[in-house]
């Protein structure tokens, strides 16, 4: 699947977790039945919002291998398969290319920083022995890190790295991006606040949050925006601002998780060190759900 093409709302998807801890597969199929019914162009698992991080390998590879079959090929399905160690990433990766995902989420090494080279090889270990696309991953409020845009510049000519996800929240470093964006490499917003800033230096899309709760509107804006009606896109956008601030006054996917278990979607176990929202701020996020009329 040519990912370079692929424009709009991409949801970052929660892994829905039952009262014992464990993956609830019956609550991960409703979620995925909402999204292909919602208006939701792409799947992305296992990432930030999928709590990945305190997940066993063996539980990732049952959240890939269900997601996979349950949306059977209507939309793509792009697995986070990113870690701090090259060779473990290479290993999900080539796990996840083999249980039927059609792209990867590749972060940038987190704890153990490296230097442009070390950076670069990072990605360039994966992207060379994988036969499906490839997204980069700038997060520096999560890894500590930002990848260079010379090391954009670098990865964004390999026929494997189709495009990157930008959320450091910085639009002089998105700009530099932009600069380096083709019809082989493409951007994604990584902050649901900066959707429609990212779009007007030509992002194609968002990796999103927001869209957990509200996949056909988040699509929406995205496509006003794709479709010439930026006045539109940018109407959604403010319209959505408090809601979307709500979602991270706590860190993500505490906020969405528990928007989602007040929406009957899903419940709002996390696994330590994620824990339960605060009163006060869950009440102030209900508050902002109410007025997009989610409740």
């Amino acid at each position: 699947m040519n990912l370079s093409n692929l424009r709009g709302s991409l949801v970052a998807l929660v892994t829905p977790f039952d009262q014992e801890g464990n993956p609830d597969f019956h609550r991960l199929g409703q979620l995925i039945d909402w999204h292909l019914t919602a208006g939701t162009d792409g799947i992305v698992i296992l990432g930030t919002t999928g709590e990945s991080s305190t997940m066993t390998q063996e539980e990732d590879d049952a959240v890939c291998k269900f997601t996979v079959e349950r949306v059977s090929g209507r939309i793509p399905v792009i697995a986070g398969s990113g870690s701090n160690c090259t060779q473990s990433m290479l290993e999900r990766s080539l796990k996840f290319q083999e249980l039927g995902a059609d792209g990867l989420l590749l972060i940038a090494p987190y704890y153990n920083k490296t230097n442009e080279e070390g950076m670069a090889r990072h990605f360039l270990t994966i992207a060379d022995q994988v036969e499906i696309p490839c997204i980069l991953y700038n997060v520096p409020g999560r890894t500590g890190c930002s990848i260079p845009v010379e090391v954009v510049e670098r990865l964004a000519r390999h026929p494997r790295i189709c495009g990157i996800k930008e959320a450091s929240g910085n639009l002089g470093y998105a700009m530099e991006v932009a600069r380096l964006l083709s019809d082989d490499f493409v951007m994604y917003s990584g902050n649901d606040d900066m959707t429609v800033p990212l779009l007007s230096i030509g992002a194609s899309g968002v990796i999103s949050v927001l869209a957990n709760i509200l996949p056909t509107e988040t699509h929406r804006m995205v496509m006003r925006y794709l479709e010439g009606n930026p006045a539109g896109a940018a109407s959604i956008q403010l319209g959505y601002l408090e809601l979307i601030h709500n979602l991270f006054s706590e860190v993500n996917p505490i906020p969405v998780k528990t928007a989602l278990s007040m929406m009957g979607k899903c419940e709002s176990h996390m696994r330590l060190p994620l824990y339960d929202m605060s009163e006060s701020a869950r009440k102030t996020l209900a508050v902002s759900m109410r007025k997009a009329q989610l409740l």
